[in-house]
């Protein structure tokens, strides 16, 4: 099993995330860092050794970073592929392989456990690892641009960011990296496609012709806010009467 665990954070800086108590925030830390190769963790003594309550962990199983297999507190990571990506050749099934496949439904992809649909890649054709590791295979370090070819990534980045440029005329790019970086933050959070278009039209119908239309972009739209413009009602047709009547 393999003895690095990295926690991201496009988990850990989510509203969702930071929202929890700093006793439970320790808690999934530890757990991903105590989880074997298949993001499979058994909780009970990880809660003893931190002195958490198992209060916290049931938080993190409300708020779904984590999923109940059994009864003897051991849980599914669910964003672990996500975080760690761990090459083949080091890969170690986990013993409770069996158990998420029959309580949660997972498969298994290449080595990895993963959820239906959340397909991961493994290495790009010239034999490197996604997660910076080099395998046997190939000398060298992979860059940037290494990523293979089959990399499958089911956030759909372009399908949104087009639909902001249609309802706002401009001309955003689904490929800069800080408009996908907003998007998977939200993403996440547990945030679909018809969220982010429901943002946009919220704040298009509140924003446009106002001082607010300058803030119609990817960086404000799809920040920490989202919720609340998810839900938003009038308020800022609200407020742009009170600008005005202050003769603002």
């Amino acid at each position: 099993m393999a003895e690095r665990r990295m926690v991201s954070k496009t988990i850990m800086q989510t509203q969702k995330f930071l929202r929890l108590p700093l006793e439970t925030q320790a808690l999934y830390v530890h757990l991903v860092i105590n989880s074997d190769d298949d993001g499979i963790v058994e909780a009970f003594p990880v809660v003893r050794m931190i002195g958490a309550s198992e209060d916290s962990l049931g938080l993190l199983v409300i708020k779904q970073f984590i999923k109940p297999l059994n009864q003897d507190m051991v849980y599914f990571i669910t964003d672990f592929n996500e975080q760690n990506k761990i090459r083949p050749d080091r890969h170690k099934p986990s013993i409770h392989r069996n158990l998420a496949i029959q309580q949660l439904g997972l498969e298994v992809d290449g080595s990895r456990l993963v959820e239906p649909g959340k397909a991961v890649l493994e290495l790009t054709e010239e034999g490197q690892a996604v997660d910076g590791q080099v395998t046997d295979k190939c000398p060298h370090s992979i860059g940037e641009g290494s990523i293979g070819k089959g990399s499958i990534d089911n956030i759909p980045y372009k399908e949104i960011i087009d639909y902001l440029n249609s309802k706002t005329g401009k001309k955003y790019r689904d490929n800069v990296q800080k408009n996908k970086s907003l998007i998977k933050a939200r993403w996440s959070e547990g945030y679909r496609l018809e969220d982010f278009k429901q943002v946009i039209d919220n704040m298009v119908t509140d924003w446009s012709g106002t001082k607010y239309a300058k803030y119609l972009r990817p960086e404000t739209l799809f920040g920490t806010k989202f919720d609340g413009y998810l839900n938003q009602g009038n308020i800022v047709n609200r407020e742009k009467k009170t600008d005005e009547r202050l003769g603002f």
